[in-house]
C-alpha cells in the first residue's frame, strides 16, 4: 500500500468534504517530491505535492513560489498546506510543458517569453531573499561528475594526474562563475519546468533557487538537459537576452562576446554537475531514464572545452575517458 498516497487523499477529502474529486500522476520528478492532479465533479483542478518531509523542505518552495508572483512571474498559487505531513495543494499550470511544445517554428516565440519572464525575476533580485550560490556549493555540484559519472556510473577512479586536471578546471569554473553579477537564480530555468499557459510561460520546479551567476538561468534555458539546438540558434537566443537584459538595466556588460564565454563556462559547471546526478539519480534512486540523455551533456561538456585553451584539459581528459562502458554494478 502506497501510505503517503492514501494520506494525501484523506488530506484532500477533509479540504474538499462535498465535492468528490479524482488523483491522476501529474509529473516524474527527479527528486522525491511527486505531484498529482485533483480533478474534482464541479470542474476545478488542482495540483497536489506529496513532498516526504524527512526528504524534502516545502518551506523552499513557498518562499520561492512568493518571490517569483511578487516579481510578476505566474508561478502556482498555493491555495493550502501542511507542512507536517509535507502536502501542498497548488493551482493548476495546464498540461503542456515547454519541453512538449517546442519546435523549430514556434521556439523563437517561446523563448522570447521565457526570456522576457527571467528579466523580471532577476530585476527582482535582492540581498538576503534566497541562499547564496557560494564556492562551496559550486564545487561540491561539480565533484558528483567524478563521484556518481566516473566511478559510479563508468567504474573509472581517477589517477592523480586526472584528479588534478579536475581540480584546475573545476577550480576555473567556480572563479568564472563567482566574477559574475549576482541575481536571483531558479537553478532549473529548462523547458521541462516551464509551462506553456496564459500567462506564458507558468515557472515550476524552483524550490533550489538562489542567489547566484547571472548567466546560469540563461544557460540552463538554451542548452536543456532534454533538447538540443543548433548553436547558431542558441547564440542568437543568448543574444536577444543579453539584449533585452542591458535595456532592462541588468548587470550585464557592453561586450556581448565576454557575456557568452561567461555563458559557456557556466553550462559547462552546470552539464559536469548534471551527468554526476543523472547517474546518481540511476544508482540510488532507481531511475534509469535520465541516463540516456548523458551523451547530450557530454557533447556540450566537450564542445565547449574544446573551444578554449584554458579548458583543454578537460576536452583531453573527456577523450580519455570516451569508450569506457558503463560498469556493471
Amino acid at each position: 500500500m502506497d501510505a503517503r498516497l492514501v494520506a494525501l487523499e484523506r488530506w484532500l477529502a477533509a479540504l474538499f468534504p462535498d465535492t468528490p474529486l479524482a488523483l491522476a500522476p501529474a509529473s516524474e520528478d527527479a527528486s522525491f517530491r511527486r505531484y498529482f492532479r485533483a480533478r474534482l465533479d464541479d470542474g476545478r483542478s488542482f495540483v497536489a505535492m506529496d513532498a516526504p518531509p524527512h526528504r524534502e523542505d516545502c518551506r523552499a518552495f513557498l518562499r520561492v513560489a512568493a518571490l517569483l508572483r511578487e516579481a510578476g512571474l505566474h508561478a502556482p498559487q498555493v491555495h493550502a498546506q501542511d507542512l507536517q505531513q509535507g502536502f501542498l495543494l497548488l493551482s493548476d499550470l495546464g498540461t503542456t510543458t515547454y519541453l512538449d511544445a517546442l519546435d523549430a517554428d514556434c521556439a523563437d516565440a517561446l523563448f522570447g517569453d521565457a526570456s522576457a519572464a527571467l528579466v523580471r525575476w532577476q530585476l527582482a533580485s535582492r540581498p538576503g531573499a534566497l541562499p547564496p550560490y557560494d564556492e562551496t556549493l559550486l564545487r561540491r555540484e561539480m565533484e558528483l561528475f567524478p563521484q556518481w559519472y566516473l566511478a559510479r556510473h563508468l567504474g573509472v577512479e581517477p589517477s592523480a594526474a586526472q584528479r588534478a586536471t579536475l581540480d584546475g578546471i573545476f577550480a576555473l569554473l567556480a572563479r568564472s562563475a563567482l566574477a559574475q553579477p549576482v541575481v536571483f537564480v531558479h537553478r532549473d530555468y529548462m523547458p521541462r519546468n516551464l509551462m506553456v499557459c496564459d500567462p506564458n510561460p507558468g515557472v515550476l520546479d524552483f524550490q533550489d533557487a538562489v542567489l547566484g551567476p547571472i548567466t546560469y538561468d540563461v544557460v540552463s534555458l538554451f542548452r536543456d538537459a532534454f533538447l538540443s539546438w543548433e548553436e547558431e540558434r542558441v547564440l542568437d537566443w543568448t543574444a536577444r537576452y543579453w539584449q533585452r537584459a542591458r535595456k532592462a538595466a541588468l548587470p550585464v556588460g557592453p561586450d556581448f562576446a565576454a557575456f557568452y564565454r561567461d555563458f559557456e563556462w557556466m553550462g559547462l559547471q552546470r552539464h559536469l554537475k548534471v551527468l554526476g546526478i543523472f547517474a546518481r539519480i540511476n544508482y540510488r534512486d532507481g531511475k534509469p531514464k535520465y541516463l540516456s540523455d548523458t551523451p547530450r551533456f557530454l557533447g556540450y561538456a566537450r564542445a565547449v572545452a574544446t573551444r578554449y585553451t584554458q579548458l583543454a584539459p578537460l576536452a583531453r581528459l573527456l577523450d580519455e575517458l570516451q569508450g569506457r562502458q558503463p560498469c556493471a554494478r
